[in-house]
């Protein structure tokens, strides 16, 4: 347990800090630009820190334990980025197939973020765990 508690607090640090930066700085103008109407004035905070908790935990299952039993960070490389491909992938093609105007262009920008994001959180979260690991002499 304490094993997937510190990788989760090294993904999860990551993953928020890097999304916050983005979403700061392409959500207005990228991203408004495109699904400006759809947007909400101010988000759903509650329900967006619903989708952190669990997609990190998602995260940390599929991709960063694994590969701290394979002592491999390509596996949480490889891992993280299929997942936010098969995560934001569903997201933004569900989006295009269903709704007005959904912007081809937010989809292939959005899943690319996905995947680097998932990637970089999952391979950072790794590191941080075996880091710890080789600390406490385990």
């Amino acid at each position: 347990m304490l094993n997937f508690a510190i990788a989760y607090a090294g993904t999860a640090l990551v993953f928020f800090g890097l999304d916050f930066v983005w979403l700061t700085n392409m959500a207005s103008g990228f991203y408004r630009s495109r699904i400006g109407e759809l947007l909400l004035a101010q988000p759903n905070l509650g329900v967006a820190g619903l989708f952190y908790l669990v997609y990190v935990a998602g995260l940390v299952h599929f991709a960063v334990l694994p590969a701290v039993h394979a002592g491999s960070w390509a596996t949480a490389l490889l891992n993280g980025a299929l997942l936010g491909l098969v995560a934001y992938g569903t997201y933004d093609m569900t989006n295009l197939s269903t709704l007005k105007n959904w912007s081809v262009s937010v989809s292939i920008v959005d899943m690319s973020w996905g995947v680097t994001l998932s990637a970089v959180a999952a391979t950072s979260g790794y590191l941080v765990a075996t880091w710890m690991a080789a600390r406490s002499g385990g």
